[in-house]
């Protein structure tokens, strides 16, 4: 891995804290899921949820074919219930959406501003009926629509990110990326696949926080990815393990600590309690 890269950004703060997020798991992300990661992760992006027929009917194909998905009898009244469900909860709400056109993902949105969430559009699912739909990656294959998706976002008042993978035949990640971030959003949610250096170009083009994603487990992997630069990590899979959140959790404290100590004007990087050096 590469050192650290320069930032075209005006912060390198992630929008939560501690720097751990739980992702989203489909049909399996929900209020109770959210609470059940809350002493660990600063952060939980709740769904995917599919917001209009086209995506809906996906949905329902992906459920034939036994996956798991939510389908309410209406999405927009599930994602509020959800959110207010977490009004107390020691953690930022996100809310992971799917949708055939911008239209929908703008009144989500509001929806996300009113109980402080981010919405985070889902540029990342690779079924071919939802792709098929209009959602998913296909948005990273048109990065206009994208960029509308994110506008109309934006223009409802929320905090937005951006759920997209790497590894994508002909798709340029970290143009995309750059794209996303100028037309409004916030954060750029990573899943590295098995390209972890992608992360680092991804920080270096996008003026947004970066949300490193794919395998994070322990320390080894937490300093892979911060070491290119990611202002945080989730855990997708792994989110329901304490264990795996706590060894998370204590790996980014202990980076973001160290960096602080070092900074100028710090505390000395290399002084334990006992007032000597580290080995």
């Amino acid at each position: 891995m590469s050192d650290t890269p320069d930032r075209n950004r005006d912060s390198d703060e992630s929008p939560f804290a501690p720097r751990v997020a739980l992702a989203s798991l489909s049909g399996r992300s929900d209020a109770d899921w959210a609470r059940a990661g809350a002493d660990d992760a600063g952060a939980a992006f709740l769904g995917g949820i599919a917001l209009d027929e086209p995506t809906r009917e996906a949905a329902r194909s992906l459920v034939d074919r036994d996956r798991e998905e939510f389908l309410p009898a209406d999405p927009l009244a599930f994602v509020d219930d959800q959110l207010a469900a977490l009004t107390d909860a020691p953690l930022r709400s996100a809310f992971n959406v799917r949708a055939s056109s911008p239209e929908p993902v703008g009144e989500v949105a509001g929806i996300c501003r009113d109980h402080g969430a981010l919405v985070e559009i889902n540029a990342h699912c690779r079924q071919d009926e939802m792709c098929a739909a209009g959602a998913g990656e296909s948005l990273l294959r048109d990065p206009d629509r994208l960029c509308a998706y994110v506008r109309a976002a934006a223009g409802a008042g929320a905090t937005v990110s951006v759920k997209c993978r790497a590894e994508l035949d002909g798709v340029d990640l970290p143009a995309v990326a750059a794209r996303a971030s100028a037309a409004g959003a916030d954060v750029i949610h990573v899943d590295a696949m098995d390209s972890e250096g992608v992360v680092a170009e991804v920080v270096a083009a996008a003026g947004a926080a970066v949300v490193a994603n794919n395998g994070v487990r322990d320390r080894a992997t937490v300093r892979e990815y911060l070491a290119c630069g990611a202002d945080a990590v989730s855990v997708g899979r792994a989110s329901d393990d304490p264990r795996v959140l706590r060894r998370v959790r204590h790996a980014v404290e202990e980076w973001f600590d160290a960096d602080e100590r070092s900074a100028p004007g710090g505390r000395d990087a290399y002084v334990t309690h006992a007032g000597g050096p580290e080995p």
